[in-house]
Formats: structure tokens, sequence, C-alpha cells
């Protein structure tokens, strides 16, 4: 019997990428997202392709009882859980801690932090139960080290860099494997979402070198799940080239 990953935020960027890199590599998916037209699309394009099983669950990871009820019908169909995917998250706003918005702060705790722990929460039990499973936490370099202007993003992807390490330490004694994946600068619709929409000044992130793609960090989640099941990768930390650290970007050397 094939697997099944479950991965959160699956309607673009990293997380629509490592539903097509794991659908090809024949996993089934359940995909969820907030914006239910693309989630559909990406849905029916995965089957079509790769002849995979794919469920798509419209909902918030930051609501709470959403997450609740859409895993909890999951379980009353015995859908098992093989591998969870918690990419879902979001950088929002650029100020110093003094100028910050804090609505902006809010949607990133929600999103970053407690929707991870929202999806987490009930998937676990899922996976004790089962007496396996693999949780891969999409992280940030933002979560090893801190910029200026990062302040909260950085705090919140700190959380999820601690929050993989206790899962790792808990769950090994039901037999499931816990993985971070922890890009530097990937090129998706994440600045365009710090931005407040503002395509032009997101594009200015990426000026001057070659950035990371969503695949390549896709990649790197297939690499993970697919190891013997007595290896775990505990945490990979994946950068540019030309990205020696956070906050620092070697632009205009041609690579």
């Amino acid at each position: 019997m094939g697997k099944t990953a479950l991965i959160t935020g699956a309607t673009s960027g990293i997380g629509k990428a490592t539903a097509q890199l794991l659908s090809e590599n024949k996993f089934d998916l359940i995909i969820t997202g907030r914006r239910e037209d693309r989630l559909k699309t990406v849905a029916s394009e995965l089957e079509t392709q790769y002849g995979v099983n794919v469920k798509s669950l419209c909902f918030d990871v930051r609501d709470y009882d959403a997450v609740t009820r859409n895993i909890e019908a999951l379980q009353l169909k015995n859908r098992q859980i093989d591998v969870l995917v918690n990419n879902a998250g979001l950088a929002s706003g650029l100020d110093k801690l003094q100028d910050g918005d804090v609505e902006d702060w809010n949607k990133m705790i929600d999103t970053n932090v407690k929707g991870l722990l929202y999806m987490s929460r009930q998937v676990i039990p899922m996976m004790i139960k089962q007496g396996r499973g693999h949780i891969v936490n999409i992280g940030s370099i933002a979560g090893k080290e801190v910029y200026p202007n990062g302040n909260v993003y950085c705090g919140t992807k700190h959380m999820v860099d601690a929050l993989n390490k206790s899962m790792r330490r808990e769950l090994a004694e039901h037999g499931i494997k816990v993985s971070a994946v922890n890009p530097g600068a990937v090129e998706t619709e994440f600045s365009v979402v710090r931005m407040h929409g503002n395509e032009e000044k997101a594009k200015k992130v990426y000026d001057g070198f070659e950035n990371l793609v969503a695949h390549d960090i896709a990649d790197a989640v297939l690499y993970v799940v697919t190891r013997p099941e007595h290896v775990n990768i505990n945490d990979l930390i994946i950068m540019p080239k030309a990205q020696p650290a956070a906050g620092n970007i070697i632009r205009d050397k041609g690579y």
C-alpha cells in the first residue's frame, strides 16, 4: 500500500511544489489551503497527471475548530496519514519592532506557530495509534539566525525550531520521525505577501543573485521522507550559494 502525505498550504510555492513531487513519486495526498479554486485545480491536475488519489480540504490552519473538524472527518473515514508536512506559513511586514503592525504580528504568530500546533495536535494522536508516521516542519534560516526588521517573523520561526526539537524527543518512543527543512531565500509568493501585495518591491528582494526556487525545497522534503525506516533527518538548512547567512546576500557577482 502506498503512503499518504498531508501537506498544508499546498496552493502555491513550496507546498504546491512538494505536492507535485510527492505525487510524482506515488504518494497519495491530502492537501489543504484557504483558496478553494486553486486547491481544487491542484488536486485535479495531480490526479490526472500522476494517477494518485488527492483529497483537498479547504480551511485556514489558524482556525482550530476548522482544523479539528476536518481531521476528525478523516479519522471517521479511516484515512491514514503517513507524512504530515507543516508547510503553511508567511511573513507580513518588514518593520522595526517599535514600528510594527500588531495585525502583522498576529497573522504571523497565528499561522506560523498556532497553525503548526493545531495541525500537529490533531494528527499526532493518529500517528501514535498507527505506530508510525513522519512529521516534516518547514522552518527557515530565520529560525536559526535573526536579521534586521525580521524580529517577529524570526521569533515565530525560532519557535518552529524549538517545537521541531521537542516533537523529535517526545515522539521517538512512538516510532514517529520528526524532521525540519529550513530554507534561505526562496522566490515564491512569500515576499509579495510580506510586502502586502507590492510585487515590484517584492521582486527586488531577489535581484542580483540566483535564489532558491520552490522545487529545491520540495526536493529536500522528498529526500527526507524517503530515507530507510531506521534513518531520521533531524534538521536541514538549505541556502542559495549567494546567501551565507540570514540577511546577508552577495549580489551582482553572477551567482
